[in-house]
């Protein structure tokens, strides 16, 4: 049998994989305006994923192992465990790409840590994870947009005390109890009350007997070797949960210089992963947790205590490469 032109192929094997209607929404067709970004994005997983399949093994189309891996390694930044171990074992085996211990151990690390049994078995096997991330696993830049030079700025007086927290709106639909105990504790830790009440309604909704499969427990959901970290002795007490969850996002905000996205990305997946992978770690989860913390913030900046800690080492590496540009 003769094989399919390679777009129409693709569109065949990923229509079967993906389905019909998946296929539309990608490919040019109106979104509803119902679609979250969250479905939006593990619907491009999934497509990118069928379309790897199909050019990895030749299902209708010619196969193309270097296309499939870097439709792979774009699933994989999306955090699609699946296409992060396919990638790995393409890479441990020299299955059409050239064969690298150090991609394959990091691939099989990545889906490992979303609790992918296939890629947890092979961690015995490839050792530790490395410290540096490939090309393709990095967020693209936004395009660079020509702006016209401001015009001059006139001075004007120096306020005698400058603004401590972003204008911010504080909005909830959470109990007005828990709202007014976040209003209370917040500013204690210069901490705007709105980002608390983001964390509290990702993290467990207002429950505050929430408990997690990973042992997270209370209003912010804290695993107890942070709530001993920042001294709760009871992770069910509302008050007691605040002010250890909001004491750890203080410590974030300076650790990550303001950086909203990363204090959050931290919050979920652990301030180790994101300087690992040096930024929102290719987590699914962790991906839509910080969309969900954004959203409901309305900010990608929060001001800081530099006095609190000192900052992540990504914080110096990404100035470093700033300067360079």
């Amino acid at each position: 049998m003769k094989p399919l032109p390679v777009t129409q192929g693709l569109r065949c094997a990923a229509a079967r994989t993906a389905g019909l209607a998946l296929l539309a929404l990608l490919c040019g067709a109106p979104a509803q305006a119902a679609i979250e970004a969250d479905g939006v994005e593990a619907a491009k997983r999934e497509l990118l994923r069928a379309q790897a399949l199909a050019l990895e093994n030749g299902e209708g189309v010619e196969r193309d192992p270097t296309t499939a891996a870097k439709l792979y390694c774009e699933a994989a930044r999306l955090g699609d465990a699946p296409s992060q171990f396919n990638l790995a074992w393409m890479y441990s085996n020299g299955r059409g790409v050239e064969r690298s211990d150090t991609w394959a151990a990091f691939f099989f690390h990545a889906a490992a840590e979303q609790g992918y049994e296939q890629a947890q078995r092979m961690l015995d096997k490839v050792g530790g994870a490395p410290t540096y991330v490939p090309d393709c696993m990095r967020e693209p830049e936004p395009p660079k947009v020509a702006v016209a030079a401001p015009p001059p700025l006139r001075r004007m007086p120096t306020p005698t005390t400058a603004p401590l927290l972003p204008q911010v709106v504080v909005r909830s639909s959470g109990p007005l109890g828990i709202v007014d105990l976040v209003k209370k504790i917040a500013p204690d830790f210069k901490v705007h009350p709105q980002l608390v009440l983001s964390v509290i309604e990702v993290e467990s909704r207002f429950d505050t007997v929430a408990i997690s499969p990973k042992n997270a427990r209370g209003l912010m959901q804290l695993i107890p070797e942070t709530a001993a970290r920042f001294g709760v002795r009871n992770a069910y007490d509302a008050a007691q949960n605040i002010r250890g969850g909001t004491a750890y996002l203080q410590w974030l905000l300076a650790y990550y210089q303001g950086d909203v996205t990363l204090a959050a990305a931290a919050y979920n997946a652990g301030e180790g992963a994101v300087n690992r992978y040096r930024g929102v770690p290719p987590y699914a989860e962790t991906r839509a947790y910080v969309r969900k913390v954004i959203d409901l913030f309305g900010a990608y900046f929060h001001p800081f205590d530099a006095s609190v800690t000192e900052p992540s080492p990504l914080i110096a590496a990404s100035r470093a490469q700033a300067l360079r540009r």
